[in-house]
């Protein structure tokens, strides 16, 4: 694997590193080893699988406080997304920034989110399904959002919003004060 820190401190882009022969290619996905050695969380306490029927679907601002704070791994294995992380950690020089990734099926590129980054994508085609490796559990109770369209972070995202809960249309602005 092939490991790009971003500007956001302890976020990776992760790229496969493909051993290609007749029948194709193999590459490793995931290596605890190779996480350890980048100093990203190995646990995996659920894998979860988003599918979104309709190009323009908006998923996101999610995180969750501690303790039950998550590590995200997050692979697109189906059409394409543009994925979103905000660093939420006040004591970061980078809290409050952002970077977008785009993450496709045919690009085969990961992004590692680390605890407190608030994380969401817009599907760029139709059908499009994102794999999560997670370290915690999902805790209700510790969950925090961020709007898509808060304009405290000056998201742009690539699309219309064609698709999105009522939950993730309606967090409140931020607030420090949230945190």
């Amino acid at each position: 694997m092939i490991f790009t820190e971003t500007r956001l401190a302890g976020a990776f882009i992760v790229d496969l590193e493909p051993r290609s022969d007749e029948r194709g290619f193999f590459a490793r996905a995931f290596c605890a080893n190779e996480f350890r050695e980048h100093a990203m969380e190995t646990r995996v306490a659920q894998v979860n699988l988003s599918f979104s029927a309709s190009k323009g679907t908006l998923r996101g601002m999610h995180y969750q406080l501690p303790p039950a704070a998550e590590t995200k791994f997050v692979r697109c294995v189906r059409g394409g997304i543009y994925d979103v992380i905000i660093d939420m950690r006040p004591a970061s020089p980078t809290f409050m920034q952002h970077i977008a990734v785009e993450l496709t099926a045919e690009n085969r590129r990961a992004l590692y989110i680390p605890e407190m980054f608030a994380h969401g994508f817009q599907t760029l085609s139709d059908d499009s399904e994102a794999l999560y490796l997670v370290s915690e559990f999902y805790t209700p109770g510790y969950e925090r959002g961020l709007r898509y369209d808060d304009p405290a972070f000056k998201l742009n995202w690539p699309l219309p919003v064609s698709v999105i809960s009522d939950k993730d249309a309606n967090w409140p602005l931020f607030s420090a004060a949230a945190l």
